[in-house]
């Protein structure tokens, strides 16, 4: 599932082959990607602009142009890949943007569960963008003990709450807890000085390290090396992992490093599938 380095890489190939190019078309395969807006609007309101430096906020992708913007969300399945004028579409290419000097983007998403938005205004992208926390590489210790504050629900289901802060998916949820040795099923607001810290420590180091790869990698060193082998060990203490559903989301972690979760939570030796 992309998250914010997925979506920071996918910001970057749009600024590497459009910014500063005007759009000379707006191909749509398939109207179903499209949020609130219909194809012929899309193409007359796009049609014609030149795009501008473009921008992320968490896992949204906002494409300035000269007049309209549109933000795309790659869901559980999207990317934006760039293609050659003899290229072949992909089966699940939705949106494709032709761009002077024959470059082409193409939106392409399999499983269609968000897609692409129109925002002619401030007011539509604070519509969108408004109910967002701060950008996930935007925090530092002080805004991140202001967002744990007071909280009840467990840590985990915090860092991946959009509306808490933007940008953190399943994957660096996991791998974030795992690396500062924290409980994924702790509350918040019990978190002591010391995993605060190391919490802060590691979501700005798995970030960094992310962003820099483009994606999540899945490094034999990382906790997302591992977590999808049938039967997974910790990296760290080579203990087996174990699953279970937070927030409703399969959870990863170490009972051994993260020590805390309560015992019959626990689910050790051969790890059972989500």
């Amino acid at each position: 599932m992309p998250e914010l380095p997925d979506v920071e890489g996918f910001r970057r190939i749009l600024a590497e082959h459009g910014r500063g190019r005007r759009i000379d078309g707006v191909e749509v395969a398939d109207p179903g990607v499209l949020r609130g807006v219909t194809v012929p609007r899309l193409r007359r309101a796009l049609t014609g602009r030149r795009l501008a430096e473009p921008e992320r906020h968490g896992k949204w992708l906002l494409a300035r142009t000269d007049g309209p913007s549109f933000l795309l969300h790659f869901g559980m399945t999207g990317r934006l890949v760039p293609a050659a004028p003899g290229d072949p579409p992909h089966p699940h290419d939705r949106v494709t943007f032709t761009l002077e000097g024959e470059r082409r983007l193409r939106y392409r998403d399999q499983r269609k569960l968000q897609g692409l938005r129109l925002a002619t205004s401030d007011a539509d992208l604070d519509e969108v963008l408004g109910g967002q926390g701060p950008d996930a590489l935007t925090v530092d210790r002080a805004a991140l003990d202001r967002l744990l504050e007071g909280r009840r629900a467990r840590v985990k289901a915090v860092l991946i709450d959009q509306s808490v802060l933007a940008g953190l998916g399943n994957l660096l949820g996991d791998e974030i807890l795992w690396r500062a040795r924290v409980d994924p099923a702790r509350p918040a607001r019990d978190l002591d000085t010391g995993e605060r810290d190391r919490l802060a420590d590691a979501l700005r180091g798995v970030l960094r390290d992310a962003v820099r790869a483009g994606c999540v990698p899945a490094r034999p060193s990382w906790l997302t090396g591992h977590r999808d082998a049938p039967d997974p060990v910790c990296p760290r203490c080579g203990g087996p992992l174990s699953r279970d559903r937070i927030a409703g989301r399969s959870t990863t972690w170490c009972p051994h490093c993260q020590a805390g979760r309560p015992p019959a939570r626990r689910t050790t030796g051969r790890a059972a599938r989500p």
